[in-house]
């Protein structure tokens, strides 16, 4: 029982890294970094009538002071139908840096904005932890690629224009921010650049790289891009898995719950 109560809490914790979305800032550990690296565009967005399936591939390759590099791949498997519903299934070693030392069972994400809920599916026990979507701000703008340190004042932002990327047309642009030398004790200046390419029609980012002196270099990619519609399947709890709720300003207070969704 209780090794059931600490996989279901920690379901719970692994899917608030997931529902943050974004590229992670610094501060975040590499093992939250790849799982959030396969979170596309905006969680409180929803997008409708533009569908689509594909590899997230994130690769993180850091180079250590002995000359000795780290170099680290983690693929989703992600979804999105005509509704604005998303699915998303981490590979296990993602996971697994996200809770390092933790036997996980395989598990997937789907956020349902139609019905106002979220489930975390543990796809080797057949159960899943339900959550309440929180209302997203009203009116709030389809906007492109987030700028992230665009409003600094040592930053460029330059257009690289449009090109073909994973099969679809996507609009890049190159941010340059550069600490000047003794900000941080560096003795010389620090240059992060940093790489989107947006696609306008599934309103994503299809492509970014990320180059940091301090912590190395990130690549994002979305491979096997297809958009045609997924199956409905994917976006609702199997018959035969037990649901727990999540209680709502309970953290990870639970109570229990049997049968699949209406």
């Amino acid at each position: 029982m209780f090794k059931r109560f600490a996989l279901v809490m920690l379901a719970g914790a692994v899917a608030a890294l997931a529902q943050a979305g974004g590229v992670p800032g610094r501060g975040q550990g590499m093992g939250a970094m790849r799982l959030l690296g396969a979170e596309p565009g905006r969680p409180d967005r929803v997008v409708t009538g533009a569908p689509y399936s594909a590899d997230a591939v994130t690769e993180i390759t850091q180079m250590l002071p002995d000359g000795n590099t780290i170099h680290q791949t983690d693929t989703t498997r992600i979804y999105r139908d005509s509704q604005g519903r998303t699915r998303r299934d981490p590979a296990l070693n993602a996971l697994s840096a996200a809770a390092p030392g933790t036997p996980l069972p395989s598990l997937a994400f789907i956020n349902d904005p139609v019905a106002g809920v979220s489930y975390v599916l543990d796809l080797t026990n057949h159960a899943a932890t339900k959550r309440t979507l929180p209302s997203p701000p009203a009116g709030a703008p389809a906007t492109g690629p987030r700028r992230g340190l665009a409003n600094s004042g040592n930053t460029k932002t330059e257009s690289l224009g449009r090109q073909l990327i994973s099969g679809i047309p996507a609009d890049g642009t190159r941010t340059t921010v550069t600490i000047p030398a003794g900000q941080i004790g560096n003795a010389q200046p620090i240059q992060i650049v940093t790489e989107n390419w947006y696609s306008p029609d599934l309103q994503i980012r299809v492509l970014s790289k990320r180059s940091d002196p301090r912590s190395g270099e990130s690549v994002f990619q979305l491979n096997n891009l297809s958009r045609a519609e997924p199956p409905s399947t994917l976006f609702v709890v199997p018959a035969d898995f037990q649901i727990v709720q999540q209680m709502r300003g309970m953290g990870m207070g639970m109570r229990r719950r049997g049968g699949a969704p209406q």
